[in-house]
């Protein structure tokens, strides 16, 4: 019984190692430095490639009305991430064209979760689908203003 005992305080001894230096491995930073010292995380944006169209600035500036109007801001920020991501960094991440518009509306509309992580974005069932486009459109601009 004490040969036992010893290679079962070895083998649980190795398991514990195991098990800590693979959680040490996995909360490596998702931050990477860049040489000018600028911090960005890796893969939070995922850009997709795609020349951006044009948007009338009449189109644009009822987007921001009604992004202020519907309460938005109660989770997300134009330039840095909330509960939601920064709006920059969703203007970022889509190039201005009507599939992603179409794509991003609908989301607002039904909601959705896991594009940019963990959190999860509420339905907005009373946002009509032409509104939902407007406030896209704002949205994906934001890359360019400022």
């Amino acid at each position: 019984m004490f040969q036992i005992l010893p290679n079962r305080w070895i083998s649980f001894s190795l398991i514990c190692l195991s098990l800590l230096l693979i959680s040490c491995n996995s909360n490596e930073k998702e931050e990477q430095i860049l040489s000018e010292g600028e911090i960005r995380q890796k893969n939070y944006i995922r850009k997709i490639p795609g020349k951006d169209e044009h948007v009338p600035d009449s189109v644009l500036s009822k987007g921001e009305v009604l992004i202020a109007y519907a309460g938005c801001y109660d989770c997300h920020r134009i330039d840095k991430k909330s509960k939601g991501p920064a709006f920059k960094d969703i203007a970022k991440r889509y190039p201005i064209k009507p599939a992603y518009r179409d794509l991003l509306a609908r989301k607002i509309i039904s909601g959705g979760f896991g594009s940019w992580g963990n959190p999860v974005m509420a339905p907005h069932p009373d946002i009509s689908l032409e509104d939902a486009q407007t406030m896209v459109y704002y949205i994906l601009s934001l890359e360019f203003q400022h």
